[in-house]
């Protein structure tokens, strides 16, 4: 192939600005060539560097006492949780190819975040996902959803995985830009853990999993820009995904881990060949040499520049020590699969490509990796003119609805509150036989096989919440994420975070994510959830505009014994339905205030983050000492709607309640106000006094609201409502 020249319309086709230019001149000290470029572009693209949102991530929390590995240290996060075992997890976005292609783009978003995890030398055992679409009365928006969905579905079906948790909101900011978040989470024994690293001058750098195409070419870059009608004609960036493929690869992966045949071990996900070879070099030292005319291709006349770009699926980069290849040959062949060598660590600290033997590419490792010689920006933001405008908001003058059951009735069946089955209910939930607790609850339970503990995890964002306040809303999210871990038995363990904006170079956005990020890191800190890594998503724009900003939160929790997990439902009539924590009324973006009153206004609800602590701990010692039929937190719709889904059992059956909350200034500030540190709880009458004593101790405040029984929620006098209309209502309200 004819060297291209580099010019300045190819340098702006890479995504380089002149300043960075001008750096690679100065590390390469000539004119790159395009394979070169190319491996710039991608490595120094927002989606693999963190060019701009990397000073601020470093604030985060980052240490635990549980933690093996820090964050941006692995492939996924990795936390002990005893017994010689280890949580590998992590949650990663695949916004912009599911926009383009809804069924291939998240079916891939699936498959690289599982791949993440099982290089961590950890089986995938739970996936969930964060989903954000626009209006789905849309036609447009239906499609995007049913592709997405099917694609989630059928990756993680056929290749063996429970898809057992997650969340859907429906916005309008989403319509042109639904986020696509997926999360896997594994289980490791200490001893088999692997690392991504490459070192030993002379081992072998070996390609497995499928051959190389053209497919994804980019897909870095093109994660890294905003959608627009250009961008949407780049179809070479949406992959196509093999989960049968995977399934073998995993099987081979964890059997030569295992079997102590490897060095390291790293994903080819984002920026494919590159990504992989450059951080496995870069992270140790070493150099690495490849020739990609070695590289298995499915197509014919690959250029070095599309094999190293390439982004297909289903592919690993391995090293291993020339006498133990064999091996690692076999065990792959036994899986219908080949293991290749492709090139050699060296020590000179290089990138070096070559083709048939021809040198087309020799790159310093060190520049391209994170904490490397990336580029780092620190954006100039500004708070954007809006945020001032909603503080004036008062919910006082809101009208007073006289039928506040017709009001519940409306809110139940809203898309935002309404039962999410019809997604969850195509994803395989029960493959492996370890889950405890289905979708449908606060948090799904997973069963550590082998031992008697369990793990429960869960995703949540209101983005709404950080449209208006991101600080107090990304607090928010970190304590709901907790808090419904906490309602499911469990002591809230660590975070990985997928941090979805909008375009960074505009003030406004990116002091929403600096916000944002405050946010997350006071939570995660009074919380004592270290931050084990993720994803930061960019650029999520489109010519409507930008999204809510949205720092999805996915939370792992742990049971150190199984049999304490509970659910939300109730479970007795004559048990005692209690509350804990304090009802505020607050109105301000709220559910109640969107779908009821049209408004998108006002301050979320804050967090105190010494109360919420509080609370979880007093859960986890009211769990822990079975003394609860269940547990529910009170989030989207306020407390009337916690308690109908209470009512609501997993069997089909409905058991009612009847209640009287606090009184506050109005009835439907007390129904539908969003408070955080709100959890309802029922009891048997015989341990009531205990459940005080415990709540007292812990200096969170308990309130015993009534009774468990009959067929209707009862509230104050106010709401009087059948179960089964409430049901049918919150059953159909989503109509996919």
């Amino acid at each position: 192939m004819a060297q291209i020249e580099i010019s300045p319309e190819i340098i702006a086709e890479h995504a380089l600005n002149t300043q960075e230019y001008q750096q690679i001149l100065t590390i390469l000290g000539r004119t790159p060539t395009i394979t070169e470029l190319g491996i710039f572009s991608v490595m120094w693209s927002e989606h693999a560097s963190y060019k701009n949102s990397i000073k601020y991530l470093k604030t985060l929390p980052r240490d635990g006492d549980n933690l093996l590995a820090k964050a941006g240290e692995e492939n996924a996060g990795l936390v002990d949780i005893g017994d010689n075992l280890a949580v590998s997890f992590k949650i990663e976005s695949h916004n912009h190819p599911s926009a383009l292609e809804p069924y291939h783009g998240a079916a891939t978003g699936v498959g690289g975040i599982l791949r993440d995890i099982f290089t961590m030398g950890a089986r995938p055992v739970a996936a969930l996902n964060s989903l954000r679409f626009g209006n789905p009365d849309s036609p447009k928006v239906r499609h995007l959803i049913n592709g997405v969905v099917s694609g989630i579905a059928d990756y993680g079906n056929c290749f063996g995985v429970s898809t057992v948790g997650g969340e859907v909101y429906f916005e309008e900011s989403y319509t042109g830009n639904p986020l696509i978040n997926a999360m896997a989470v594994g289980i490791v024994e200490h001893q088999n853990v692997a690392t991504a690293k490459a070192e030993g001058e002379g081992n072998f750098v070996v390609y497995v999993g499928a051959k190389t195409g053209r497919d994804g070419i980019h897909g870095a870059t093109f994660a890294s820009v905003e959608l627009t009608d250009e961008s949407e004609e780049k179809r070479t960036a949406v992959q196509v995904g093999d989960p049968f493929m995977e399934k073998l690869l995993l099987e081979a992966t964890l059997e030569v881990i295992n079997a102590k045949l490897l060095v390291g071990i790293q994903d080819m996900g984002a920026a494919g060949l590159t990504c992989s070879s450059s951080e496995m070099a870069g992270k140790t030292g070493a150099g690495i040499e490849l020739d990609v005319a070695l590289v298995p291709q499915r197509e014919t006349g690959m250029s070095a520049y599309e094999i190293m770009l390439s982004e297909s699926q289903e592919r690993m980069l391995m090293i291993v020590e020339p006498d133990k290849f064999n091996a690692v040959i076999e065990i792959f062949e036994k899986w219908d699969l080949h293991a290749v060598k492709i090139g050699h660590v060296t020590g000179d600290g290089k990138l070096r490509v070559l083709k048939n033997g021809k040198q087309v590419a020799e790159i310093p490792a060190s520049p391209l990796v994170l904490g490397g010689e990336a580029p780092v920006y620190d954006r100039e933001f500004a708070e954007p003119a809006y945020i001032a405008k909603l503080k004036e908001f008062d919910q006082n003058a809101l009208p007073q609805p006289k039928d506040l059951n017709a009001i519940l009735l409306k809110l139940i069946g809203c898309a935002n509150i309404a039962s999410k089955k019809p997604v969850y209910s195509q994803y395989d939930h029960m493959v492996q036989i370890n889950t405890m607790v289905e979708p449908g609850s606060d948090a799904a339970v997973i069963r550590v096989k082998g031992t008697n503990k369990a793990l429960a995890m869960c995703t949540d964002c209101n983005g709404r919440h950080v449209y208006l306040n991101p600080y107090e809303g990304t607090k928010g999210a970190v304590a709901e994420a907790a808090r419904n871990v906490a309602c499911s038995g469990a002591k809230p363990l660590a975070v990985t975070n997928c941090l979805n904006f909008g375009n960074p170079y505009k003030p406004e956005v990116y002091w929403t994510f600096v916000e944002a990020v405050r946010g997350m890191g006071d939570a995660c800190r009074a919380f004592e959830t270290p931050v084990t890594g993720g994803n930061v998503s960019f650029y999520n724009e489109n010519p409507t505009g930008a999204i809510y900003p949205t720092p999805t939160i996915g939370m792992i929790g742990i049971l150190e014994d199984a049999d304490c997990a509970i659910t939300q439902e109730f479970k007795q009539a004559g048990d005692i339905v209690l509350l804990l924590g304090e009802l505020t009324g607050h109105i301000g973006g709220t559910e109640y205030l969107k779908t009821i009153h049209g408004k998108i206004d006002g301050e979320p609800p804050h967090v105190d983050l010494s109360a919420e602590a509080n609370l979880y701990k007093v859960m986890c010692s009211l769990t822990g000492k079975r003394l609860l039929k269940s547990a529910h937190d009170s989030s989207d719709g306020g407390v009337a709607i916690t308690l109908a889904e209470c009512c609501f059992k997993h069997d089909g059956s409905n058991l009612g309640a009847e209640v009287t909350l606090p009184a506050l200034s109005r009835d439907d500030f007390a129904l539908f106000g969003e408070q955080h540190s709100v959890v309802v709880i029922s009891a048997s009458m015989d341990v009531v006094d205990e459940i005080t004593r415990i709540c007292e101790d812990g200096k969170v405040k308990l309130t015993k609201l009534g009774k468990v029984g009959g067929l209707k929620l009862m509230i104050n006098n106010v709401i009087d409502a059948e179960l089964t209309n409430l049901r049918y209502a919150w059953e159909n309200g989503l109509k996919l």
